[in-house]
């Protein structure tokens, strides 16, 4: 089957708008049942006044009820390039989301906060496809893990999880294998790898519902065009942040060698200075003698 590659924003949130879906992939990497699920696609615009450019994106938030009662609010993050601009914006974005009260219930609440980074680049240190960063509570004056949970805590520090698509493998096995598998970017049809073969059995219903939609959104000639859009804006990204960061070497490097020259000038007249010094105790030594 043909599907479209869910590492672009539009095809994502043609995916993420299936309430089931929704569930299943949260539910899958929190390993947790997911009763209720509201995600809003959250808007954002990187423009650049000198090269004319905005570039439209989209970050989600899950707010989910989970089968024991309890309220989290999800953040969704998809990042397909490694650009520092991304990582500033995604420390802000999860400040703004820290001070924000939720409603639920007509109710203002705080929220504990679970985030979920996409990545379509590889982290060189981890070669797992699917990370989980966790909390353990400490007691540190015993030296003992704490099993109980506070509300209190749970709402000032955060769980994390990290794909890494490049490191998805053709391993279909476990719920997690198959949740991962419309992630994996190989069997592209194309040169610019926004449709794929997905070569897999869908013998897990929620699979087969996600590659319905992303085969509807990679063969609809409309839908596609946005992705090529969306591709072509971030490749104009992508191109001018590689430029920018040539600049900024260059600049660093002809500071540091104008610091090393000057460095040199100070350790010869350090040189001098002490040889000066070695002299002048050898004449009053002789004085003295």
């Amino acid at each position: 089957m043909v599907i479209a590659n869910p590492i672009y924003d539009v095809v994502f949130k043609r995916m993420m708008e299936n309430e089931r879906v929704a569930k299943f992939f949260i539910g899958t990497l929190l390993e947790q049942i997911i009763e209720t699920i509201e995600v809003r696609p959250q808007e954002f615009t990187y423009s650049d006044e000198l090269a004319g450019l905005a570039v439209f994106r989209l970050d989600f938030i899950a707010t989910i009820k989970t089968e024991t009662g309890e309220f989290k609010k999800v953040l969704i993050e998809i990042q397909k390039a490694k650009n520092q601009i991304d990582l500033m914006r995604f420390r802000r974005y999860l400040a703004e989301q820290y001070k924000k009260e939720d409603t639920i219930n007509n109710a203002k609440l705080i929220l504990p906060i679970t985030t979920i980074y996409i990545l379509g680049f590889k982290l060189p240190e981890i070669d797992t496809p699917c990370l989980k960063v966790e909390r353990n509570y400490k007691d540190l004056v015993n030296n003992k893990i704490i099993e109980i949970r506070s509300s209190f805590v749970e709402k000032l520090t955060h769980e994390s999880f990290i794909v890494q698509v490049e490191r998805i493998t053709d391993k279909y096995q476990t719920k997690l294998d198959k949740m991962l598998s419309v992630f994996e970017q190989t069997n592209f049809i194309d040169n610019d790898r926004i449709t794929k073969q997905f070569k897999h059995a869908t013998d897990l219903e929620e699979v087969k519902i996600i590659t319905d939609i992303l085969h509807y959104t990679g063969t609809d000639p409309d839908e596609k065009k946005k992705i090529e859009i969306e591709q072509e804006a971030w490749r104009t990204v992508n191109a001018m942040f590689e430029d920018k960061e040539k600049e900024l070497l260059k600049v660093i490097d002809e500071n540091k060698k104008k610091i090393d020259e000057k460095q040199k000038v100070i350790d010869e007249k350090d040189n001098a200075l002490a040889e000066m010094e070695r002299q002048l105790e050898e004449l009053k030594r002789r004085l003295g003698e």
